[in-house]
């Protein structure tokens, strides 16, 4: 009963490993639907054309819907380009925190497509489709074999037995496209686990500090959303009162749009005086009325779980 009770605190610490885990699976079945149900190489001279749009263009839609479906994209995009003109300075410092959260943007939404393209490559049929209409892997394995090794090449895709006759100096097609589907997942672990690392290494707070703001963090959108809708629980309640009886509307307080804006600001980490979200330095500058409210820091990307977790759990 006990180690019942550890696997929901062991899906909340290990979330992230898990999430991926499931879209590459996902990913790996849709993979494997779409060329049961759809793929079926020409095996003429257009192999090429064929096997790249069923190789490339699913990756490219997934990474699409990567961005698409990731809560940080939209808090950056929402309110970026105001009606009325900013100042240079408040330009600057948005551009540049852009680009910084926007690495762990494209890095998740990488996974997905990346599955995709590995997946494929170990099964080795849209690689061979795309390879046997190749112009330079024909030079190398028809060299000196004749004129019709081209035209027996473009049908291994539809005979398998063709292979034998024409890669028997080469690796077979398959065992190119599954060798290269290796180095991709291998190329991918590592460039995932240095990365990790490195960000791990600038963080500028230990690793128990981290955990805890990784705790206030999801504590705090909790509240929020508890709080914002039972906020405007009593706005619409007031309002709709007020319009069936028809009588005048008693004072509400409800944030202002500058205080909306001021708590949607990216965050950054400033070591002087720390605040763990937007509206922790909100509430500890006097609404944001203070000058220090308007002071910046530096965004790590490690902390990039604080204006993620915002987003994310903004949407109810």
């Amino acid at each position: 009963m006990d180690k019942l009770r550890e696997v929901p605190h062991f899906c909340i610490r290990h979330q992230t490993v898990l999430g991926y885990s499931m879209v590459s699976l996902l990913t790996a079945a849709s993979e494997h639907i779409f060329f049961s149900t759809v793929f079926k190489c020409p095996c003429n001279y257009e192999n090429m054309l064929y096997g790249s749009v069923f190789l490339i263009v699913p990756a490219f839609i997934l990474f699409l819907l990567g961005y698409m479906v990731n809560a940080r994209t939209w808090r950056l995009l929402t309110g970026s380009c105001p009606p009325e003109k900013g100042d240079s300075c408040s330009l600057c410092r948005t551009c540049a925190h852009y680009c910084l959260m926007l690495l762990p943007v494209t890095a998740r939404a990488l996974v997905a497509p990346l599955t995709w393209i590995a997946v494929a490559l170990l099964r080795a049929s849209f690689y061979e489709c795309v390879a046997s209409g190749n112009g330079l892997i024909k030079n190398l394995m028809c060299r000196d074999k004749g004129q019709e090794c081209p035209k027996l090449l473009v049908k291994i895709p539809c005979n398998k037995t063709l292979s034998e006759k024409i890669s028997s100096d080469f690796l077979s097609l398959q065992a190119q496209s599954q060798l290269i589907g290796w180095l991709l997942i291998a190329s991918i672990m590592t460039v995932a686990l240095i990365a990790t690392c490195v960000s791990h290494c600038y963080s500028p707070v230990s690793y128990l500090q981290l955990e805890f703001w990784k705790i206030y963090s999801k504590k705090e959108q909790e509240l929020f959303q508890i709080k914002a809708k039972e906020h405007a629980t009593r706005l619409a309640e007031r309002n709709i009162n007020c319009f069936f009886e028809a009588t005048d509307p008693e004072p509400f307080q409800t944030p202002s749009n500058e205080d909306w804006q001021k708590i949607s600001y990216l965050y950054t980490f400033n070591s002087q005086e720390q605040y763990y979200s937007m509206i922790h330095k909100y509430v500890n500058t006097n609404r944001g009325n203070s000058d220090k409210f308007g002071e910046g820091g530096q965004n790590f990307p490690i902390l990039g779980f604080v204006d993620e977790a915002s987003a994310s759990e903004s949407e109810f």
